[in-house]
């Protein structure tokens, strides 16, 4: 791949991961003017409805297997019913600030899973990696022994995170065999469906609530539901093809740091020197418990081999 291409996905892969600490921004605005389930449901199905036209457009649709069904509709059910519906009714209770924090711990979580679901090795640098995560959330929840309780809020948003990691085990297995691509729509579209269902239970006056807002927050809802989720999520999926998962995960950790910056550019959110220390904590944990820094070990010492040999 030539240098110019390559630092075309890496720029792409970049805005993205912005625009998505934006988003929590944005889905912390629309929560509080707009009924968070429904709101949740129809932001879903227009990323799923963009996400659609995206692989009619690239002709990139086939049928699914039994196999591939079930693990696409698993990772709906824990990836966007769930994640989406608990990350919605969390923002109405926390700052998004500690949200993203929160979902930072994403990679680091799916790295666990696959070390016990997957077969992944367990190596003493990922060990280390996952204790500077717990040492980062200790920070993120105060830094303090005498204040070790969770909130309710903080709770849902540790268990959408969790979700979302489960989620990512089984698109893993989905995308063995077929397109993200197609299973980010199938994805979404059904997903909104359960979404909407949970929103008419949960939220009988929802649908009349959603025509209560200002232009402006529709505006901020069609960015989250189209640009930020639909387009978002193809552009990601599309440079881990390109560029392979491993890099293209790096870009994750820019996602909690924008989201820091935007909620105090736009929320007028403090960020407080433990949450930052936390966000180090968190960074560092994901490099070490995702293998990444072990990658980078390894390339380093069979380069040192390599000039060795060709030196001897």
């Amino acid at each position: 791949m030539d240098q110019k291409r390559l630092f075309l996905i890496y720029g792409l892969v970049f805005f993205v991961t912005a625009i998505w600490g934006l988003n929590m921004v944005l889905i912390k605005v629309l929560v509080e003017d707009l009924p968070p389930q429904t709101m949740t449901a129809f932001r879903i199905m227009m990323a799923g409805i963009t996400a659609l036209i995206i692989i009619i457009l690239g002709k990139s649709i086939r049928r699914l297997s039994k196999k591939e069904w079930i693990y696409t509709l698993l990772g709906c059910v824990f990836g966007v019913i769930l994640h989406h519906s608990l990350i919605a009714i969390g923002l109405t209770m926390i700052d998004a600030s500690n949200a993203s924090l929160i979902l930072s711990l994403v990679p680091l979580t799916t790295a666990i899973l696959a070390v016990l679901f997957l077969g992944e090795q367990l190596t003493k640098l990922r060990i280390i990696g996952f204790i500077l995560a717990l040492t980062g959330v200790f920070f993120i929840q105060g830094g303090s022994f005498n204040n070790m309780q969770l909130s309710k809020g903080e709770l849902l948003l540790f268990i959408a995170m969790f979700v979302q990691a489960i989620s990512f085990i089984f698109v893993k297995k989905a995308t063995a065999t077929l397109d993200s691509k197609q299973i980010t729509t199938i994805m979404y579209l059904l997903g909104s469906i359960g979404l909407l269902i949970i929103s008419l239970i949960t939220e009988p006056k929802g649908f009349h609530e959603m025509t209560s807002a200002s232009l402006f927050v529709y505006f901020l809802f069609i960015v989250s539901g189209v640009l930020a989720t639909g387009v978002g999520y193809i552009v990601f999926y599309a440079a881990i093809q390109q560029i392979g998962a491993g890099k293209t995960a790096i870009f994750n950790n820019f996602v909690p740091f924008f989201g820091l910056v935007f909620s105090v550019l736009f929320l007028n959110e403090t960020i407080t020197a433990s949450q930052l220390i936390g966000f180090v904590f968190i960074v560092a944990g994901v490099l070490f418990g995702t293998g990444y820094i072990e990658k980078l070990w390894a390339k380093k010492h069979n380069r040192i081999n390599k000039t060795k040999k060709s030196i001897g």
